[in-house]
């Protein structure tokens, strides 16, 4: 192990974006075969009449309403295009829920979400609407959007935000969640990518993620390489009574267009220190840390 823990490792120059799909990856093995496993995954739920119920976490620091009703959030940022398809599914039936409103939103290549005003490292994006944006699932109980990877910003691993509304105004919020990306594969786009360079190595991957690890694997979906995008495909489980407790947090430069905050979960924002959000990566990852989390790891617990 190295003593100086500021060195940025580099993905083996033998490790390609088809390697790091097809052995760190769930469902990398071409977006149909991916499709075809979520199908059947929720047949088996709908035959069996058990559901999960995806778990809420904080809806971050980030979140605004911009009232755009649109598939494509890209708005002309770069970055590597990335397709999702979001599966809702009522948990009481396990049947596609029709006519969910779904929200998603993150920051670009370089950790920079639109909307708000003095974001660490960088200036104000107020009055800007990239990577933000809501449609409605249809009667399959997908929703589809186009986007581009998110980036990384201090304390957090790469991630998307997204929101379940019972109703089409955007009021009665019966999810909030994260979704997660493979370290291997983030690790090589953020390495290779032009658009997500940058000075310095990123510093939480998603073991160290505390929200990562409190949202859970499932979220992590399944991920494909085509041939101009990634494609990631997952299902969400939603309770139609239930309400989103997740609070607001509030960003560094203050309260978020339209009012203040609403309470901040446990963790830094940002660009801050540790705690519950960044966890012990919170700081400079170690080389055999960051060698460590590249790959997923058998367990010898038994589990």
């Amino acid at each position: 192990m190295t003593s100086d823990s500021r060195i940025s490792i580099l993905p083996s120059p033998r490790l390609t974006r088809r390697m790091a799909l097809s052995g760190a990856l769930v469902g990398g093995v071409g977006l149909s075969s991916a499709c075809r496993g979520q199908e059947r995954a929720v047949e088996a739920a709908t035959a069996t009449g058990m559901c999960r119920v995806t778990p809420q976490v904080t809806e971050g620091p980030y979140w605004i309403d911009p009232k755009l009703e649109r598939s494509d959030i890209t708005e002309g940022r770069a970055g590597v295009p990335l397709r999702l398809a979001i599966t809702v599914l009522d948990a009481a039936t396990c049947r596609p829920f029709e006519r969910a409103r779904v929200d998603i939103w993150h920051c670009d290549a370089q950790g920079v979400y639109s909307g708000f005003d003095n974001q660490p490292g960088y200036g104000s994006t107020v009055g800007q609407t990239f990577l933000r944006g809501h449609v409605f699932t249809g009667v399959d109980g997908i929703a589809r959007f186009g986007t581009i990877y998110p980036g990384w910003y201090r304390g957090r691993t790469p991630h998307i935000h997204a929101k379940v509304f019972l109703d089409d105004g955007g009021v009665e919020n019966l999810l909030t969640c994260q979704l997660f990306f493979p370290d291997a594969l983030s690790e090589f786009i953020f390495v290779n990518e032009a658009a997500y360079k940058r000075d310095e190595a990123r510093d939480t991957l998603n073991r160290y993620d505390g929200i990562a690890q409190q949202q859970g694997y499932a979220n992590f979906g399944a991920i494909s390489e085509q041939a101009d995008h990634y494609a990631l495909s997952l299902t969400l489980g939603v309770d139609r009574t239930a309400r989103s407790t997740e609070t607001h947090m509030g960003p560094p430069g203050g309260p978020p267009p339209g009012g203040a905050g609403r309470g901040r979960p446990p963790g830094p924002p940002p660009g801050g220190a540790g705690g519950r959000m960044g966890g012990p990566s919170a700081q400079i990852l170690t080389e055999a840390q960051r060698r460590d989390a590249l790959a997923p790891r058998a367990r010898n617990d038994g589990a």
